[in-house]
């Protein structure tokens, strides 16, 4: 079966990597309760710029800051517009968007929706 998925790109300051761990595990829960089917956060480890593209170019990486890859799944994109209308109206959330300035850089952050093509593994 075909699922439908959110992905992120974020570029986040080495010091502030606890509160987006934060955060994130705040927002991963409200979006688990609306009906998202996982939510993941993953910290660069393997990253090297490349020559014309990589995550660290992406986001234009400065000196201090590393890349944060994160994807939402969803059991289709009907559902994930569904799942993020409520995300989106939900108080807690919208309590953490006005509490002040998020640990990183929201404009250097880029997204997108995608259709699954190939899934494999031990659970599918």
């Amino acid at each position: 079966m075909a699922h439908y998925v959110d992905g992120f790109v974020v570029p986040v300051p080495l010091d502030k990597i606890d509160a987006y761990r934060t955060m994130a595990e705040a927002a991963g829960k409200i979006w688990l309760e609306h009906g998202a089917l996982e939510f993941v956060e993953t910290l660069a480890d393997d990253v090297k710029p490349g020559k014309l593209t990589s995550f660290p170019q992406s986001v234009q990486m400065r000196e201090g800051e590393t890349v944060v890859f994160s994807y939402i799944v969803y059991e289709s994109r009907e559902q994930r517009d569904s799942v993020n209308a409520k995300v989106m109206e939900d108080p807690r959330l919208k309590s953490m968007m006005e509490s002040g300035e998020p640990p990183f850089d929201p404009q250097r952050m880029f997204f997108g929706g995608f259709t699954t093509l190939v899934e494999l593994g031990r659970d599918r």
